[in-house]
Formats: structure tokens, sequence, C-alpha cells
């Protein structure tokens, strides 16, 4: 007989219920996986738990139309499994060995029965992968099958069964399965590169970052390409900022590249969760270097956040995206620059992070490329970021912004032709723990807002510069300042407010003051060592 298991509930989980049934999860494997082996287990049982709540609501609301127009039982079981009446809607087919229902039945595994022998519980969940897989070819390659294998505890693993069992990604008033589970994943995500340190850095940007860079290049139509895409979170941004505009989702077609296997189907699943075609990530990891997989197309946004000062990189000096010189062998940070801009269409915009010293460095060339991307007008604006956004490296980062055109209809109404706008942005954000620090929606909103004043938009305010936050600077003063591009050269000290006193007055208070505490001081000296005296005498 199967075994009993907690009933699941039949009310969708709160955001909080399923943040900690997940991180109760992670804990059950923690002490027989490693943290990147766990997270992979985990986030597919996740992706597994989330297709088949999603697929049970949708044939839901079938049967629900369907006996509303009149069908019979035996009428609707003959149009209930038509696989389109679930694709069509953004729904993936989940066959019923791989419905979460038949798990949970059998979580510790499913004994003999006739000449069926019996099966572990791993056994079962690879099955269920392999039978969602094969029900929606764009699922391919994006789900492993490893459940069943020694490293895995099939007791702990029948254990996160039932665990799940209890959190259902279903409807929650406005929420869509969709979007709380894409929420959860998220989530998920942020604390595995936490716990991963540097390599949790490897996949994942911090939101804040990411919201910055959509909120400077406001994607909302076109080709969205991210070469270096990690688990997929600039591309789940754009789908968020399009949505909070009021705008069509469908308008963008996302381009991406993912060296690492693990982390290129992680992108995948997340993409797949947010409904967002992830068909433009390939059908395999590849280094980007080696292999461009999107030869030929024209991105209009690119948004990326490279790993810093790669030192054994795919290098070949012959490579035609060298337009303004080779990049040195042991530093990538220029070849990933000049491979963005490369993608590039006319018109096309880029936001990229990078390490600061991509913005002043002059080792093996790269001063003398950073002065031909800057003589070519391709740098629109530099934002220098606060420390400890990034938990994964204490490096310090910046945001470099591209433009092919500073001008035109696609641009604003101020032509920023022999311009770079520097904003300082070191004094932003809050911390959200000891190690950590965000920036806010208003810091965001403040950066972007003073960028789109710079171009001209008509809904922003006119631009000015502020000392201490923002500059336009002609190219020639940074060529004068032999193309350096770090802000702080530029857009100098904040301004002291000023508190109404005279200068000379202000002075001689001070003075009077100064020599006052030297008095008290000098006193307090004297006294002191009268003591001591005392105690030693």
């Amino acid at each position: 007989m199967p075994t009993r298991t907690k009933k699941a509930s039949t009310a969708p989980s709160t955001m909080k219920e399923l943040e900690d049934t997940l991180w109760k999860a992670a804990d059950k494997l923690r002490g027989s996986l490693s943290a990147h082996q766990y997270k992979d287990v985990i986030l597919g049982l996740v992706f597994l738990k989330y297709v088949s709540d999603a697929y049970e609501e949708r044939r839901g609301t079938i049967r629900a139309d369907l006996t509303a127009d009149g069908l019979d039982d035996e009428q609707i079981a003959d149009l209930i499994d038509d696989p389109e009446e679930y694709q069509g809607y953004g729904v993936f087919v989940v066959p019923p060995e791989a419905r979460w229902s038949f798990l949970a039945e059998n979580a510790k595994g499913k004994p003999a029965e006739g000449r069926e022998s019996a099966k572990s519980i791993g056994e079962l969940v690879d099955a269920a992968m392999d039978a969602v897989t094969k029900a929606n070819e764009s699922l391919k390659g994006t789900l492993v099958v490893r459940y069943n294998r020694d490293a895995i505890d099939q007791r702990r693993l029948g254990e996160l069964i039932d665990l799940f069992n209890s959190a259902r990604f279903s409807r929650q008033g406005e929420h869509r399965a969709r979007d709380l589970m894409g929420e959860v994943y998220e989530y998920f995500l942020g604390n595995f590169a936490r716990a991963e340190g540097r390599r949790g850095g490897e996949y994942f940007t911090p939101p804040s970052v990411v919201k910055t860079l959509v909120e400077v290049l406001e994607p909302t139509s076109g080709r969205v390409y991210d070469p270096c895409c990690g688990s997929g979170g600039m591309f789940v941004q754009t789908e968020r900022f399009i949505r909070r505009h009021d705008g069509d989702p469908t308008n963008i077609h996302v381009y991406g590249q993912e060296a690492i296997a693990e982390t290129w189907r992680m992108a995948k699943m997340n993409l797949a969760i947010h409904g967002i075609d992830h068909s433009g990530l390939g059908t395999v990891a590849g280094d980007t270097f080696a292999r461009d997989q999107h030869p030929g197309t024209a991105m209009d946004f690119v948004m990326a956040n490279p790993p810093f000062n790669i030192k054994d990189w795919t290098r070949d000096t012959e490579d035609d995206r060298w337009r303004f010189g080779v990049p040195p062998a042991k530093n990538a940070n220029y070849a990933w620059i000049q491979h963005i801009l490369y993608k590039l269409a006319p018109g096309g915009k880029a936001g990229v992070v990078m390490a600061n010293g991509s913005m002043s460095s002059q080792s093996n060339g790269e001063g003398d490329i950073r002065a031909r991307i800057v003589t070519a007008d391709l740098v629109s604006c530099m934002v220098a970021l606060p420390t400890q956004l990034f938990r994964s490296t204490g490096i310090p980062v910046c945001l470099w912004f591209f433009t092919r055109g500073k001008s035109g209809a696609k641009w604003g109404a101020t032509d920023r032709s022999g311009e770079v706008l520097f904003i300082d942005a070191r004094e932003m954000g809050h911390m959200i723990d000891r190690a950590e620090r965000a920036l806010s929606q208003e810091d965001i909103v403040r950066i972007g807002d003073t960028f789109r004043a710079w171009r001209g938009e008509s809904s922003a305010e006119v631009y000015e510069d502020v000392p201490g936050f923002c500059k336009s600077v002609p190219v020639a003063e940074i060529k004068a300042a032999d193309y350096a591009l770090t802000p702080g050269r530029y857009v100098g000290a904040a301004e002291v407010a000023d508190d109404g006193e005279p200068i000379d007055a202000k002075i001689e208070r001070l003075k009077k003051e100064l020599f006052e505490a030297l008095d008290e001081s000098a006193r307090l000296d004297t006294v002191v060592r009268e003591q001591m005296e005392r105690v030693s005498a």
C-alpha cells in the first residue's frame, strides 16, 4: 500500500510560509550534500512542485468551464488532457506519474506491485523529471535526473517531499502561481548565493543592482541580451519593469548565454517559471568568448554582470570583436566590454557591472582601449556604487552605460554627443545586515531620473549638475584626465549648507572654542599628574 503522508494544505501558502518551508528543506540536506549540490536538488523539487500545482490549477479551471458549458464527465474526460489547453496558457503539461500528489503518496518509496518492482522515492522523482521533460519540449536539458543516487539520503528526500506537500504554489489574492513561485525562486537563489559565498556570485546579481541597470536602460521592446546570464535575473527584472509601467512583456525577446551548465539550467527554470520564453538561451551552455551562440544578431539592450578580472579566458587575438584593441591575456574586463559593444544595434543601449579598476586601469593596454571607446563617444554614463553590495566579493564595483548614438528620437530631446554623465552613488544604500548593503527604491529611481533628465526626456525634470553627486563632462575634459572614468574625479564635493553665520565671526568663534579646549586639556593633564604622584608616594 502507498505510504500515508501528511495531507497537503488546501490554502495557498503565504510568502513567509513558503520561505520558511524552503529553508527548512535546505537544512534537511545540508548534512549530506555540498552547498551547490543541495541547491540543485531543492530547486529541481521546487520547480516540479510549481509545475504540478500550476497544472492542477489550470485543470480545475478547464473542468469548471466545461461543466458550465453543459458537458458531462465523459465529454470532459475527452478534452481535459489536451496539451494545448495547458501549454497555450503558459502551463506545463504534467503526466500522472509526475504530479505532486503521486509523489506525496509515495514519499517513502513505492512498494512492489505484481510484476512491478519496488521503487525508491529518488527513482520516482527521476521518473517524474523525465516525464515532464518529454511532455514539454521547451524543458529539454533543463531538469536533471539524479535523485536516485548514493549521495542523496532517500529518507531525507522523502521528508522533503512531505515538507513541500504543505506548501502550495497557487493563487494568493492577485498573485498567480507563477508570480508567487518566481519570488520564492529568487529568494532561494539569493540565500544560496550567500551560503556559497564567492561561488554564489557566479549566478546571482543583487536585485538592487539589477534594478538600477533596468531603471536606467528602460528596456520595453526589442532584443534584450545578457552574454553571461547567470540565473537570468536581468530578464526577470526587465519583465517586471515592463509590467510595472503597464507595457507588454511579449514586446521583448530575450537572448542569453551562460558557460556553466548547472547555472544555465537554473536560468532556464527561472525564465520558465516567470513565463518568459527561454529559447533564446540556446540548447546548451557555452563560453561566450569561445563561441557566440547568437552570431549576427544585433541587440537593442544589453545588461550584464560579467565575472570580474578573469585571468584565464578564451582569447583569440584575431577576433573581430576587438575593434578598440586586443584585451590583455590576464584580464577579461575589456573583452566583455568590447563583446557587448560589438553586439549593440544602432541606437542600442547597454549597462554593465564592472570592478572599479576598469575605470582607470592603464596596465597591458587597457588605458588605450578605454581611450578609444571614449573617443568613439560610446560611453553615456558612469555610476560609482557603494561598497558591500556584493556579499560574494569585496571588490568595489561600478556601472558602465553605453549608447550607440546620443541624439535622435531613440535618445531624448537633449543632444549629448561628446559628453558623459558621471554619477557618484557611493553614499547611497542601507545595510540589510552586518555584511550586505542594498540600494533603496528611492536611490534607484534617483539615479534613473538623473539619467533621464540628462537625456532630456519630456517626463523628467531639467538636468542640473549637483556637486558631489552628478556632472555632465565633455570628452575633452576626460581626455585631459588621461581618460579616467572615475565619477569622484569629476563631480567634486557636495556643497555645505550655509548656516548664515558670517565667515569672520565663525573663525573667531572656532578659535575661541579651540583655545578653551586646549586650556581644559592642560588643566586635566595637571590633575592627572597630581593624582599619579599621590598614588606612587
